[in-house]
C-alpha cells in the first residue's frame, strides 16, 4: 500500500476553515465530521473501525517507526475519529481494540538493555506504546521484538518466526499491558497524579510506569511483558 509519509491540507477534500492560521488537528476533525477526508484516509479508517486487533509491523528505523508509518499514524488517527480531549487513554474511543508492535532491530538486544548503549528498550517504546496505542484507548499486547535478524544465523532467523507463529494463535487471550488510568490523575490541576496515589507509591521499590516514574526507579519491562 502507498501512503503519504507527511500530513498536509491535501488530505482534506475542498476549503479549508481556516487557510491563514492552519491547523491540520482541528481542519481533519471538520473534515472528518463532514466526510471530507481524502478516501485513502477514510479507507484505512473503516478498515481499523472493523478491526479488533492491529498489528504494527516495521523495522525499527532511528529508534522509532519509519517515516511512512509515521505518516499514516498522523494521518488516520485524526482528531475526533480516534482520540479527544474527553475520550483518551483509559477511556479512549479504542478501549475495546487491541493493539501490539511487531518489529525488526538493527542492534542486539544487549544494546537495548538498561545498561546498553542504546539505552533501554522500555523507555525507547513509551512514546509509542503510551503516547500513540494508549492514548487512542487501545489496550496494548507486549510488543513482539525481532533482535538483530540481520546480524543471526538463518537458522535463529527461523526460530524467531516459528515463536511468533505460535504467539499469534493465542494472541488475543494474552493479558496486555498496565498503564495508569486516566482518573488516577487530577483533571483539574493539569492531569496530575493525585496526590493520595502518590504518596501511596512512594512506599514502593518502583515508579508507576516508565513515563510516570516518580523521581523513582523506572519498573523493569513494564512496556515489553504483560502483569509487570
Amino acid at each position: 500500500m502507498k501512503f503519504k509519509a507527511t500530513a498536509t491540507a491535501e488530505d482534506i477534500t475542498g476549503d479549508v476553515k481556516n487557510g491563514e492560521h492552519f491547523c491540520y488537528a482541528e481542519e481533519t476533525k471538520l473534515a472528518w465530521e463532514e466526510g471530507k477526508l481524502c478516501a485513502d484516509i477514510t479507507e484505512e479508517q473503516r478498515k481499523l473501525t472493523q478491526a479488533d486487533l492491529i498489528i504494527f509491523q516495521f523495522p525499527m528505523y532511528w529508534f522509532t517507526v519509519p517515516a511512512i508509518m509515521k505518516g499514516w499514524i498522523d494521518r488516520v488517527l485524526s482528531l475526533g475519529y480516534a482520540y479527544s480531549q474527553d475520550k483518551r487513554y483509559s477511556q479512549g474511543i479504542f478501549k475495546d481494540k487491541k493493539a501490539m508492535l511487531s518489529f525488526t532491530t538493527g542492534s542486539h538486544e544487549t544494546m537495548f538493555s538498561a545498561n546498553g548503549i542504546n539505552g533501554d528498550m522500555n523507555v525507547t517504546l513509551w512514546p509509542l506504546q503510551n503516547g500513540i496505542l494508549h492514548y487512542c484507548g487501545f489496550q496494548v499486547l507486549a510488543p513482539q521484538i525481532f533482535w538483530a535478524p540481520s546480524y543471526i544465523p538463518s537458522e535463529a532467523r527461523i526460530t524467531m518466526l516459528e515463536g511468533w507463529r505460535m504467539r499469534l494463535q493465542g494472541l488475543m487471550g494474552e493479558k496486555v499491558l498496565s498503564f495508569t488510568p486516566l482518573d488516577c490523575f487530577d483533571g483539574e490541576k493539569g492531569y496530575k497524579l493525585k496526590p493520595e496515589l502518590h504518596e501511596k507509591q512512594a512506599t514502593k521499590e518502583f515508579g508507576l510506569t516508565v513515563g510516570v516514574h516518580l523521581g523513582m526507579v523506572i519498573p523493569p519491562n513494564s512496556q515489553m511483558k504483560a502483569g509487570v
